[in-house]
């Protein structure tokens, strides 16, 4: 496209603008980054820097600016929607600017000075040997043919200088993923003037290198971070810091315009009467709660180099309550859109290779080093590689947060050299007896075990095993930590199979009642009212409670409490079996009586002369009999309720 040169629009100096380097970066595993630009600044100069647009709502809300003599006049950038918001009610479109004839021809109507003439301009072509432009003057059309260098001078000046900015924000929306930002300042002096702010970023990942000991000792752990430059700006000899903390962070859309609607006020006319309905009161908003703030504390990591591995750079750790920043020792340069792996941790940390047992069913256990933080800064979360004293890759293990003076396992891989094989039981017995009227109380103790086998085959060391919590019991192993993992327990193995046993202990209470409370009271019970054989369970002394209170007094301690009361019940109750037994003989018998009283009394009525009268004597004696056997019934029903009413005091 031909040079345009056609508008000259007299706008005055541009002011001074000067873009400061990147000088400290500080990356979150938040997925923030704090970047710091800082440099000497001139009188009345502003600061200018490009930011990717998706970080335009972090710089407006975070934006902090140190100047020691100047004065903040306020920031600019283009608008979100550049194009759109530059061309707003000019007579012009993006499009036209594709050609110097395209833009004079949307122009028409306008005065402008050209070749030495003024007029409204009325059309523009191309044409051989320049632009052919055509002007409508107070005489009449005048043609015109501009050639290179020549003017078309608008003279609304307004509308020059919006049409100028309609083209700067044409040419800023070539490059639409940034958009470049001014900080007006006024001052009087040269300075250093610094400012930062707090963007999205990727995650820095830590990962780490380490070695271990053959058994116990100091294991060499190496950390190194993976670092992305997605800021949009080089950084040259920067003083990196990675922080590992949790702080809240969140995203406001202050770069994009928001517009709130507002209710149409309708005309008025003659109101409707409208009743809302009643919907009850509302309970009062609740105050915010306010979290108190946490005091701040200083930490710092100590680490030592040990070869055979080549010593890296240590950074500096200081902390804040729930934050460690790692400050690289030296500037860090890394290009914008590139990706860097760089060193910040080498320490020296107690260690021990350990077996850890996570699944009780597992068939082998898992190999494992018991890592301590002798530093005092935290070790944030990453993944370990790690390998042994001969540099022989082990396996990866997973490194959640480690506190000054805590430990960690990790694990990293499956020793299939040792073997193992599980199994479980319980077992319960009474310890303890109390006694409620109608009611034998039962204290008893369950015991459950797990049973671990364990085939080292020859290897020695310490084995870890992690067991889970069992609600309301009592372990009865030495429990060397609780957390997450649940209850986790060690012990030391000599090379030689082995079976490791885990118990724990649980008290239990059940109830045996003598008797059924649903019959009422057995003293005032009577036979001839109840089917004494359909009832025989839930009577005193009946089959059931018997049996189960003797094998009760058969497992309890001698010293056991209440034992010598149980023992009183069980004889009592022992005794009012053989009455129970003594009144259903006699109750059998009762019924044999009155079968015959009945047959006696069906053949007296059958009978007439002298076999009437003998009928009438067989009956007499069944009836005497029947009475007889009748009054024996009562008497050892009556001796057995004696003998409950007897054994229920000692029970109340």
């Amino acid at each position: 496209m031909r040079r345009l040169l056609l508008l000259a629009l007299c706008l005055g100096s541009p002011a001074l603008a000067e873009e400061l380097p990147v000088r400290a970066v500080t990356l979150s595993n938040a997925g923030l980054a704090e970047i710091e630009r800082g440099g000497r600044l001139e009188a009345g100069a502003a600061i200018t820097f490009r930011v990717p647009v998706e970080d335009v709502d972090d710089v407006l809300k975070s934006l902090v600016l140190r100047d020691p003599a100047g004065v903040v006049e306020g920031l600019r950038l283009p608008a979100q929607e550049i194009e759109a918001e530059a061309f707003r009610g000019l007579p012009l479109k993006p499009a036209d600017f594709e050609t110097r004839a395209s833009l004079l021809r949307a122009l028409r109507g306008q005065a402008v000075q050209a070749g030495g003439s003024t007029g409204r301009l009325a059309d523009a072509e191309e044409a051989e040997g320049g632009l052919r432009v055509s002007l409508i003057s107070e005489t009449g059309l005048r043609l015109l043919l501009l050639r290179e260098g020549e003017e078309v001078r608008l003279a609304d000046a307004g509308l020059a200088a919006r049409i100028a900015r309609a083209a700067e924000a044409l040419a800023s929306a070539r490059a639409a993923d940034e958009r470049q930002v001014e900080i007006r300042l006024r001052a009087d002096r040269v300075r250093e003037v610094s400012f930062a702010t707090v963007t999205g970023a990727p995650l820095w990942k830590p990962s780490y290198r380490l070695l271990l000991p053959e058994a116990a000792g100091e294991a060499r752990l190496q950390g190194w971070a993976v670092v992305e430059n997605r800021s949009g700006a080089d950084w040259a000899g920067v003083r990196l810091s990675l922080v590992s903390g949790n702080p809240a962070a969140y995203r406001q859309a202050l770069y994009t315009p928001i517009r709130v609607e507002r209710p149409e006020l309708p005309v008025r006319a003659a109101e409707q009467v409208r009743v809302a309905a009643d919907t009850g009161p509302r309970p009062p908003t609740p105050a915010p709660a306010m979290a108190p703030a946490s005091a701040a504390r200083a930490m710092r990591m100590e680490a030592e180099a040990a070869a055979p591995v080549a010593a890296v750079a240590q950074a500096v750790a200081e902390g804040a309550a729930g934050r460690v920043a790692f400050t690289l020792p030296s500037p860090v340069s890394i290009r914008g859109g590139e990706t860097a792996n760089l060193p910040f941790l080498d320490a020296t940390l107690p260690a021990e290779r350990v077996w850890w047992v996570q699944e009780i069913g597992a068939r082998h256990p898992l190999g494992a080093v018991r890592l301590g933080n002798a530093g005092r800064a935290v070790l944030p979360d990453g993944l370990a590689a790690v390998f042994d004293g001969a540099g022989a890759f082990l396996g990866d293990a997973e490194l959640r947060a480690v506190q000054p003076g805590e430990q960690r396992l990790l694990a990293f891989a499956r020793d299939r050299d040792v073997a193992m094989s599980s199994s479980a039981a319980s077992t319960e017995r009474p310890v303890g007896v109390e006694l409620r009227r109608g009611v034998v109380l039962l204290a008893s103790l369950r015991r459950e075990e797990v049973a671990l086998a364990v085939d080292p085959r020859g290897a020695r060391g310490r084995m870890v095993v992690d067991l889970p919590q069992r609600v309301g019991a009592r372990p009865l192993f030495a429990v060397a930590a609780a957390g997450d993992f649940g209850l986790r327990t060690e012990a030391v193995l000599e090379g030689q199979p082995a079976v490791l046993r885990f118990a724990w202990e649980r008290e239990g209470r059940a109830e045996v009642p003598i008797l059924d409370q649903g019959l009422g009271d057995p003293v005032l019970l009577r036979w001839r009212e109840i089917d004494v054989e359909a009832s025989l369970r839930r009577l005193p002394g009946g089959t059931g409670s018997l049996e189960t209170l003797r094998a009760v007094l058969e497992q309890l301690p001698a010293d056991a409490p209440g034992r010598a009361a149980l023992e009183v019940v069980v004889a009592g109750l022992g005794a009012a079996r053989r009455l129970l037994d003594a009144a259903r003989a006699a109750i059998r018998q009762y019924g044999v009586a009155e079968a015959a009283l009945g047959r006696a009394r069906a053949a007296a009525e059958d009978r007439s002369g002298a076999e009437r009268e003998e009928a009438r004597r067989r009956l007499n004696q069944a009836s005497l009999a029947a009475e007889r056997a009748g009054a024996a019934a009562d008497a050892a029903w009556e001796a057995w309720q004696r003998q409950v009413a007897e054994v229920l005091g000692r029970t109340g």
